[in-house]
């Protein structure tokens, strides 16, 4: 196994040799045929007139349209260039397939494949980054099928020095049925910031009995508080006051000590230093103390609408809640605003309007416009696993749900908001709007 060691823990006995010379540029780029230069992707207008139908200055914003197009409108007529804080995105994977939702009805056709889905990808993240604040990230989720190369785009758009984090997030269940391959039960999302200077509050998740016994197991005699031991050494020479003596000991060899002495004395004095019989010092550190355990970059937690306590739209994408909830309160504040270019049942919106952040959503799909209006209007339905019965005294079917929701994502939202449709199209998504409006 290969294990990395910074240059200030090199120890001078170490000897790198390499000849190697490479007389270009660190900076790299996919080449493919028909990849528009960056400079015309910006300075292309838009072209389409966009209608309102519901609401009047409103920040949050909603639009029927193409994707690339409204992104335009945005940067030059929205007053929207370095504006957004936080940007998630669940496009298309680049699979040539035909999406349903649960009742049948074709949500959208997933059918640019190759060279056209990388540019098709690209040119939307360049007008994404000229939208992004200088403190914004961006999310992309993917799946296994065209994450590298969309990696490569991304470091090539937003800079490999803002490559933040490559999430990898189980997604559902685990398959029984899978031959000749490990069953694919995960999905992946890139995680970019603009600048270095970017907004980030860790998340954490909740610490359970089970895990709290298990990483916290002692009790501290004199104050009944549950805590853990743990070294107050760690890998490396140091020639500064943690490589010094403390207490008359020096650090185990090839170690340093984690903090000064003098911090050492500190905790010493406040009872947060555990002596072994044998004169062995560890740290305890508190359960109490403790934030919450810190999310890492393999997600376990924030699988789809697989269960019944989840409450959906029937959209055949969609994400669960607690996945954008996450990104929401890592990546943003309050009245920050955030948008999905690719918003299909607007989990993305409905969370953000939880949170109290503004938003902005796109899609060009009639049937997530019906599924994100009945969202804020109607609110969310169950997984819909029913039993078929028979009423007897009345000769009539019904269905009982097997499960009752107990999703707290589940209300009508009912919110302020702006509906704007590409005027070629302003009818239909009039009438999918009136249905909500007059229901």
């Amino acid at each position: 196994m290969a294990t990395g060691v910074t240059k200030n823990m090199w120890q001078e006995s170490v000897q790198i040799i390499s000849s190697e010379h490479f007389p270009f540029e660190t900076d790299y780029e996919i080449t493919y045929k028909g990849k528009t230069p960056e400079r015309e992707i910006i300075s292309t207008p838009y072209t389409e007139k966009y209608e309102l139908l519901y609401g009047e200055f409103k920040e949050n914003k909603l639009f029927y349209g193409d994707n690339l197009d409204v992104l335009r409108f945005l940067l030059q007529s929205g007053n929207l260039k370095n504006k957004v804080k936080l940007i998630y995105i669940d496009p298309p994977y680049g699979t040539n397939s035909v999406f349903q939702s649960r009742d049948q009805k074709d949500s959208y056709k997933d059918d640019l494949v190759g060279s056209h889905f990388i540019e098709f990808i690209r040119r939307r993240l360049i007008l994404l980054r000229e939208l992004l604040c200088d403190e914004g990230s961006i999310y992309v989720h993917l799946d296994s099928n065209m994450t590298s190369q969309i990696k490569i785009i991304m470091d090539e758009v937003f800079g490999a020095k803002n490559f933040r984090g490559f999430i990898t997030r189980k997604k559902c269940s685990n398959k029984n049925s899978t031959r000749n391959s490990y069953g694919n039960i995960s999905d992946y999302i890139l995680f970019y910031s603009k600048t270095e200077n970017f907004t980030w509050h860790r998340a954490t998740a909740v610490w359970t009995d089970e895990k709290i016994l298990k990483e916290y197991p002692c009790i501290d005699e004199a104050t009944g508080r549950r805590y853990k031991k743990v070294p107050i050494h760690a890998p490396g020479i140091r020639n500064g006051e943690t490589g010094k003596e403390w207490r008359g000991m020096l650090p185990p060899q090839g170690k340093h000590w984690q903090y000064t002495p003098e911090k050492l004395d500190e905790f010493d004095r406040k009872g947060e230093i555990y002596w072994s019989a044998n004169g062995n010092p560890r740290r305890k550190v508190f359960l109490d103390m403790d934030r919450g355990i810190p999310v890492q970059d393999i997600w376990l937690d924030t699988q789809d609408s697989l269960n019944q306590n989840i409450k959906i739209t029937g959209y055949p994408t969609e994400k669960n809640p607690d996945l954008l909830k996450r990104i929401i309160e890592a990546s943003s504040n309050e009245n920050d605003i955030v948008l999905d270019c690719f918003a299909g049942s607007g989990t993305t919106l409905g969370i953000a309007e939880q949170l109290g952040r503004k938003w902005i959503g796109v899609d060009n799909s009639s049937e997530a416009m019906d599924n994100i209006l009945k969202r804020f209007f109607k609110g969310l339905e169950g997984m819909g696993d029913y039993v078929n019965g028979k009423n007897d005294s009345e000769n009539t079917l019904f269905q009982t749900t097997l499960f009752e929701p107990t999703s707290s994502y589940g209300k009508a939202l009912k919110t302020d908001f702006e509906l704007l449709s590409d005027s070629r199209y302003s009818d239909l998504i009039n009438e999918i709007l009136e249905k909500y409006l007059n229901g």
